[in-house]
């Protein structure tokens, strides 16, 4: 069958470390196509470009291992790489390593994730990594060969169609990671406090800033495994319909 075509993004940008601690992990795997921002594309979502154009640029190419900068967002990365750069979809798609937990709420505005999605909406395996530390010296090495059994699983048994993994590692510490858990995404918000400051033309001006608060008591889910010390996995998808809610609603508005 030939070795798997792998295509890697990230949101932090192609210069940040993570993305070459994912690279590393991975090497060997497959033919690798990197293609990702030029510049720092975190909190973007699943924006995508449409006022200007999208320029790649090629930096190294390899056996088995090309690498492109994008000037566009996570998401543009995946659909340029997919359509100009490999012309066909890919086998696997990895995003990460983010720089900051994407765990709870925090997949939502990530572009890191946003790339996975992509990735899933087009059927293609798809997983996204995040370390639970946002420093760009941040110590990785302790992460290398989990992301790599992760990523051999997936290659060998794929996903199933419209899901993706979402995968978060606690930051290094003396104590060994304890295993993997499976989870389900917590429950969480942002609160926002808006620094107002005063431009020299004396117009205002605002840094946002904002704290996490964890709102969920119950067990089983990423952030408390990220606190315990495991590596969590949520199973993720893009349909966002309250499945569950459906009789209820259908009662309250289809008679109306």
């Amino acid at each position: 069958m030939g070795k798997p075509i792998i295509l890697i993004t990230n949101d932090d940008s192609i210069s940040a470390p993570g993305i070459h601690n994912l690279i590393k992990s991975v090497l060997g795997l497959g033919k690798i196509y990197v293609v990702a921002p030029d510049r720092p594309q975190s909190g973007q979502g699943h924006a995508f470009t449409t006022e200007t154009p999208l320029r790649l640029h090629l930096i190294k190419e390899e056996e088995d291992y090309i690498e492109y900068s994008c000037s566009g967002t996570p998401a543009d990365c995946v659909k340029l790489g997919c359509q100009m750069v490999l012309k066909r979809k890919p086998d696997l798609l990895l995003s990460g390593v983010n720089h900051g937990s994407n765990a709870s709420v925090n997949a939502i505005y990530s572009g890191t994730m946003a790339a996975v999605i992509e990735g899933c909406m087009m059927e293609v395996p798809s997983v996204g990594f995040s370390l639970d530390a946002h420093s760009w010296d941040s110590d990785m090495s302790h992460i290398h060969s989990y992301i790599r059994q992760i990523t051999e699983e997936v290659i060998k048994n794929g996903l199933p169609n419209y899901v993706c993994l979402n995968v978060n590692f606690p930051k290094k510490s003396e104590e060994s990671i304890k295993g993997v858990q499976v989870c389900r995404q917590g429950l969480g918000e942002w609160f926002e406090d808006f620094d107002e400051r005063i431009d020299p033309q004396k117009r205002k001006y605002y840094w946002i800033k904002g704290r996490y608060e964890y709102k969920d008591p119950d067990p089983g889910t990423d952030i408390l495994a990220l606190r315990e010390n495991y590596i969590s996995i949520v199973p993720t998808m893009f349909d966002w319909t309250a499945k569950e809610a459906l009789n209820s609603f259908k009662q309250r508005f289809e008679n109306v």
